[in-house]
């Protein structure tokens, strides 16, 4: 495994974010809002050093590529996994996780047993006992922190469920959220109701007690969508 070789870390005053081209409206106020943006990392200038210890041009530009669309953006903590990464920022690709390369997304707000990954798909994810993708992209999963934040201040009731009891959820009549691009984790809009579904520790774990879904209850019309 190759460390967070040559990275600088750079201190200065946090400002508000753009948010990136391509979320849904909702997220992309999501971002502007609540999110603050901190001066990057300088990637590209440790480019030569990350080649001389085995890592692939393509896989640096993968890194510099998430590195200007998401580097230096801190969100609210997510409602689950102890709040997801404290800010989103990268460090050197790593190998292997199955399939090809992957890198870090950020660091942990808490001490965990797993840390946030990007796959070699570019899948936004879990690496614990073993990588678990929990949404296609990272825009899912900026997509589904802003569907959360959506959805709990609109909702009536707010029930979470865990462990076995998840498998009890009736879906039917509920469709996939598209956009929070759900591979592990997944969001479900019912006709006043959204359900969130956090099956990454459960699956990268082998820990079921961890299954865990939030349903939120009593929305209208501007609850089930916003934006």
């Amino acid at each position: 495994m190759i460390s967070d070789l040559g990275i600088t870390r750079v201190q200065a005053f946090p400002v508000a974010p753009v948010a990136p081209v391509g979320l849904s409206r909702r997220a992309q106020g999501f971002v502007e809002v609540n999110g603050i943006r901190v001066p990057r990392q300088d990637i590209r200038s440790h480019r030569d050093t990350w080649i001389e210890h085995g890592v692939p041009a393509a896989e640096i530009d993968r890194v510099v590529a998430f590195q200007d669309r998401w580097g230096g953006l801190a969100l609210p903590p997510a409602p689950f996994y102890e709040g997801g990464p404290r800010i989103l920022r990268v460090g050197c690709p790593e190998r292997p996780v199955a399939g090809g390369w992957s890198f870090p997304a950020g660091g942990c707000r808490v001490s965990m047993a797993y840390g946030f990954m990007i796959g070699p798909d570019g899948a936004f994810g879990i690496d614990a006992s073993r990588w678990t993708p929990l949404h296609a992209s990272t825009d899912g999963w900026v997509e589904s922190l802003a569907l959360a934040a959506h959805a709990g201040r609109w909702a009536r009731t707010v029930t979470r469920i865990k462990g076995k009891a998840v498998d009890s959820l009736d879906l039917r009549g509920y469709e996939p959220v598209p956009e929070v691009q759900g591979v592990t984790d997944t969001w479900w809009r019912g006709k006043d109701s959204l359900i969130a579904l956090y099956r990454g520790e459960a699956i990268g774990l082998d820990a079921p007690r961890c299954l865990e879904a939030h349903v939120y209850e009593g929305l209208d019309e501007w609850g089930i969508h916003g934006g």
